[in-house]
């Protein structure tokens, strides 16, 4: 990027063309570097919870410094989009004890407007968990984050491969719904 500012300021263009052009190669690399960085972790969780910090007593808003105090579970699995990979994160379970949750099903939505419904009870069965880091790696929103709920397939073949398990495996989680 410095060698073509360089050549850009060094060239005998002229110098209004220069100029808006370093402009837009300097905001395009601002860009470039933001979307590489990690997103801040958040997550709200609403619904039927006992718990909540908001003004309006309707959310319940995980900080990134909360999410991390959260006790960390890792879950080994490969996944339709991953190979074999360890994933770090929260038992769902505990972030639904944080909250106060009563309800039977979890409405997960994302940053890409997708939504999914899982049944409370699969917190129990597998002890999912809602994975910030793969490999040791922070997810980036490229790459399933923020945040990104994990079965643990490998254990459970037969109930979490194809395209009914596939779809329990919810990336780019920002908010929950307890229903």
């Amino acid at each position: 990027m410095a060698n073509v500012i360089a050549t850009l300021r060094d060239s005998a263009a002229a110098p209004g063309w220069t100029r808006w052009m370093m402009g837009l190669m300097l905001t395009l690399a601002a860009c470039c570097a933001q979307a590489q960085q990690a997103p801040a972790l958040s997550l709200d969780v609403q619904g039927k919870i006992a718990n909540t910090n908001d003004a309006e007593h309707r959310v319940y808003h995980f900080s990134e410094a909360q999410l991390l105090a959260l006790p960390t579970h890792t879950i080994t699995t490969a996944t339709t989009w991953t190979p074999r990979s360890t994933f770090t994160g929260p038992l769902l379970s505990d972030i639904l004890k944080v909250v106060g949750a009563s309800g039977t099903e979890i409405e997960f939505h994302t940053f890409d407007d997708y939504t999914y419904t899982v049944p409370v009870s699969d917190c129990e069965r597998y002890g999912v968990i809602v994975a910030y880091a793969m490999n040791g790696q922070r997810l980036k929103i490229s790459d399933f984050g923020p945040l990104f709920l994990i079965y643990p397939r490998d254990a459970y073949p037969n109930e979490l491969t194809g395209a009914g398990g596939d779809s329990k495996f919810v990336w780019q989680i920002k908010a929950l719904l307890v229903r």
